[in-house]
């Protein structure tokens, strides 16, 4: 499927302010006229959004790490189908907080899965999309779960199962988000996520601005 659009993913740690910055830039360049689709993995479509109250449900702790990488593909499938590739053929900015490379790096990494299985089930849901350009919003892993476990105390919600994994785990997933840049510099750009908001933004939009 030709991607006639720009497809521009955040990632990083949870509590790295990502969400924040798709956010912003999603106004800058709504700004400058250009039409933009924002969405979320785990979801994004309803459909989607359904698989990720069973992915991030504080219950589900006994999800096995098979189903968990089967459930999150589920759920891009359809924010592919639904949303993301319908967006790129109009030739809009799709924005995503998180897409493949979250699976790459918590379920192949982080779970032990591989990263032969996540390419496997990518070529299934995904079907040739992938990034144009991919923002790592970096901050150690001790600072993104005091991050997202303070956030979590001061907004109780049912979404922290993922945020209750132990520190080893955390530790896997930030090595193997910096391996991944380092393998795919032109793609991933790294963004120092210790800055403070707004020279976050300077940073992603002087990135951004490259690409446009």
């Amino acid at each position: 499927m030709a991607n006639r659009g720009l497809f521009i993913t955040f990632e990083g740690m949870d509590g790295s302010g990502k969400t924040t910055q798709m956010h912003r830039l999603a106004a800058r360049l709504r700004g400058l006229g250009r039409t933009v689709l924002e969405t979320v993995e785990p979801g994004g479509p309803p459909v989607a959004m359904q698989i990720r109250r069973i992915l991030l449900d504080s219950a589900n702790q006994d999800l096995s790490p098979t189903t968990e990488v089967l459930l999150y593909f589920a759920s891009r499938a359809q924010n592919v189908d639904q949303w993301i590739a319908p967006a790129l053929a109009r030739g809009e900015i799709v924005l995503s907080d998180r897409f493949t490379d979250s699976s790459l790096v918590y379920q192949g990494c982080g779970r032990g899965l591989g990263e032969e299985s996540v390419a496997a089930l990518e070529r299934i849901a995904c079907r040739g999309i992938r990034p144009d350009l991919t923002l790592l919003v970096d901050i150690d892993p001790e600072s993104s779960l005091g991050r997202a476990r303070a956030r979590n105390l001061a907004q109780p919600h049912d979404e922290t199962r993922m945020d209750d994994q132990s520190l080893d785990f955390h530790r896997k997933v930030y090595e193997a988000y910096h391996a991944l840049a380092a393998r795919e510099p032109e793609r991933v750009k790294i963004v120092d996520g210790r800055a403070d908001i707004d020279g976050i933004e300077r940073e992603i939009w002087d990135i951004v601005g490259r690409r446009l």
